[in-house]
């Protein structure tokens, strides 16, 4: 047991070592180029900033979403707009004390850098999100290719349960692999470095690119192909009973309400695959060494976490231009012009006075 746990505790300190000495020549925490100290101090930043516009633009949203009873509607949707929300908002919190280089000590120290430093409630959050998308989309699916089935079984108990799971998801996979792969080392958190075995890194580095971005994007490909399946051949039947002089305006309406929601998942759920990709696949990298050279704390790593956050960013604006009870909340808190005066229409009259008793005196 003793050479056991010797052993372990030996592939623990050498992959720390080999990880440290990697960012100390790529500029990471233990940053030694002034130049690669601005890059990665400039992306941080801008990171910072896309935070800011995530938080603010989903908050409006929720706040339209509240305001037009779409929260109660669009149950899931609200949300996802509530993880994302809070990934933005931790975004702000963590990256703003990141760049202050706080030395840490004691069990402050380690409590701060396990909970924030680590970027631990940013991704749990975020990844939550992620569930969520491959839940609603499920749910669409549902709905559309089989809606007996979905008016049966798609109570809100389930619903309550599908989100509940979302965030379980997201938080307690994310702080399970943040305490077993982060140390804090002469006073500055180093997260997601410390593993017992390289291949134990390399299956989690595996694991978190096929659960987190595959499988996902393999609902939304299956999935949507079969919603937009579906209404294909609702389309040719509404249009059959229209030239048969038998449509009901209700369904009508009804599906063209479904098809605006099916129209806007199908944009998040593609740019989800387009902005997510270079961060997923350098995370991959660098959890299976791949490519050495590559860390967790240089400016590439900022660069597609710039990239990734766009995405939470624009979602909030997707919802904004789709969803028409949004619109009009959001549109009615614009600042309104001024009101020009009426003018008094050409060719009116002009009203002579009454007589009064000082008319009658004048008389």
């Amino acid at each position: 047991m003793t050479e056991e746990s010797s052993t372990t505790s030996h592939l623990s300190v050498a992959m720390l070592t080999k990880e440290m000495d990697k960012m100390q020549t790529t500029g990471g925490n233990g940053i030694v180029s002034s130049q690669l100290f601005g890059t990665v101090f400039y992306l941080m930043l801008a990171v910072l900033v896309m935070g800011i516009v995530g938080a603010v633009g989903n908050a409006l949203i929720l706040y339209a979403m509240y305001v037009s009873k779409q929260h109660k509607k669009q149950v899931l949707i609200f949300n996802q707009n509530v993880l994302d929300f809070f990934g933005s908002f931790f975004v702000i919190i963590t990256y703003s004390v990141e760049l202050t280089n706080p030395y840490l000590s004691g069990v402050f120290g380690y409590c701060l850098c396990i909970i924030l430093l680590s970027e631990n409630l940013i991704w749990s959050a975020i990844n939550g999100s992620m569930v969520n998308l491959a839940i609603i989309t499920i749910d669409r699916y549902l709905k559309v290719v089989y809606p007996v089935f979905s008016r049966k079984w798609q109570r809100p108990w389930v619903i309550n349960t599908a989100m509940a799971v979302a965030w379980f998801v997201g938080f307690a996979y994310n702080i399970v692999t943040v305490i077993s792969s982060t140390a804090v080392i002469d006073g500055v958190c180093h997260s997601y470095i410390v593993s017992d075995s390289q291949d134990q890194r390399m299956g989690h580095g595996i694991f978190y690119l096929i659960f987190f971005y595959v499988m996902i994007l393999a609902i939304f490909i299956f999935c949507y192909w079969r919603i937009l399946l579906a209404i294909r051949r609702q389309a040719k039947v509404m249009a059959s009973h229209s030239a048969a002089g038998t449509s009901n305006p209700s369904q009508a309406q009804s599906h063209k309400i479904q098809s605006n929601v099916i129209k806007t998942m199908i944009i998040v759920s593609a740019f989800f695959a387009i902005a997510w990709a270079p961060y997923d696949i350098y995370c991959f990298l660098t959890a299976t060494y791949l490519v050495p050279s590559l860390s967790y704390s240089d400016s590439a790593f900022f660069a597609t976490t710039f990239i990734a956050l766009i995405y939470t960013c624009t979602n909030p604006f997707i919802y904004a231009t789709k969803f028409d009870p949004v619109r009009e909340v959001l549109v009615k808190m614009i600042p309104c012009k001024k009101k020009n005066p009426v003018q008094p229409t050409v060719g009116a009259q002009i009203a002579e006075p009454r007589p009064g008793p000082a008319n009658k005196r004048a008389g």
